[in-house]
């Protein structure tokens, strides 16, 4: 018998009213997105017109929508590496056993954490890149949007790998140091790869953040999706047409990414009952083997 430690469950009453709530919600929802058709009907921009690029013109997805997808997939993917060992790097270091080194890691992080990732984006723009000329005209947005999704989603993940070993069963470094390993041997070779296992549906949402964040990349001029939408919506006159498509394809790239945290959540959470009923499965009792017999007789 399972018991819900959070709240009990609800009864007729209770379920009556979230229906009633429910049905409320959905109206609304139907009243705005009503309101919202209606006033782009009346702007003219439901017409067949405005819509018919998308369909009949190859260079609306060749030109513009490919291109900025490209620009958005190549720098989350750059960011999502950078991060990923930025986060690894310095929450082991937060886990550090000597103080200035968990001191200082811990400042970094939590100064990152702090700053908002467009405000880190412009900084490195304007104040770095584009002064110090270490990076091309072209390449100097790209490198702007990549340090700033890499320096605050690292911290992150930063805090995930610390929260994800300090949650682990203290038995698990328990044991490592009763067999002779160092606490950094435990923490390597025990600790971190069952709390990156245990994060990782955390560290796939992490990742959608990513994506969707790459978007303020608009603001350093950097040609991803949303910039290119906006230069097809005047090159075509029809930008609202043209985010709503942008709009779209965000959907549905963060849908799949979600749908693919969901899906290795699963996974894991299979697997960890397997291997708990692996480890807590009894062997049957077997039969004691006779004793032989001594002196026997002929």
């Amino acid at each position: 018998m399972s018991a819900n430690v959070l709240f009990d469950a609800p009864g007729p009453r209770a379920r009556r009213r979230h229906a009633i709530l429910s049905v409320i919600g959905a109206l609304l929802v139907l009243a705005i997105l009503f309101v919202v058709a209606r006033k782009m009907a009346d702007a003219n921009q439901l017409q067949g017109s405005m819509w018919k690029p998308f369909v009949t013109d190859r260079s609306v997805w060749r030109d513009y929508l490919l291109k900025g997808l490209w620009g958005t997939l190549k720098a989350a993917v750059i960011s999502i590496v950078l991060a990923g060992a930025f986060g690894l790097l310095f929450g082991m270091g937060r886990l550090s056993g000597i103080a200035p080194v968990r001191w200082v890691c811990g400042i970094v992080v939590e100064f990152f954490r702090a700053v908002p990732v467009l405000l880190m984006m412009i900084f490195a723009y304007f104040s770095i890149y584009s002064r110090s000329h270490i990076f091309s005209s072209d390449t100097a947005p790209l490198a702007a949007v990549v340090t700033g999704l890499t320096l605050y989603n690292g911290s992150v993940i930063a805090e995930l790998v610390r929260s994800g070993v300090h949650s682990l069963p203290r038995g698990q470094s328990e044991a490592g140091l009763s067999i002779g390993l160092t606490p950094s041997q435990v923490l390597r070779s025990i600790q971190l790869p069952q709390a990156l296992t245990a994060m990782l549906p955390a560290l796939i949402g992490q990742f959608v953040t990513i994506l969707k964040d790459s978007a303020l990349g608009y603001q350093v001029t950097y040609p991803e999706l949303l910039n290119w939408s906006k230069t097809l919506g005047s090159a075509f006159a029809n930008t609202v047409p043209a985010y709503i498509v942008a709009a779209v394809l965000f959907i549905l790239i963060n849908y799949s990414l979600s749908r693919l945290a969901t899906y290795v959540e699963r996974r894991l959470s299979r697997r960890g009952r397997t291997t708990l009923h692996e480890a807590t499965a009894v062997a049957p009792p077997q039969a004691p083997e006779a004793a032989p017999l001594s002196g026997a007789r002929g």
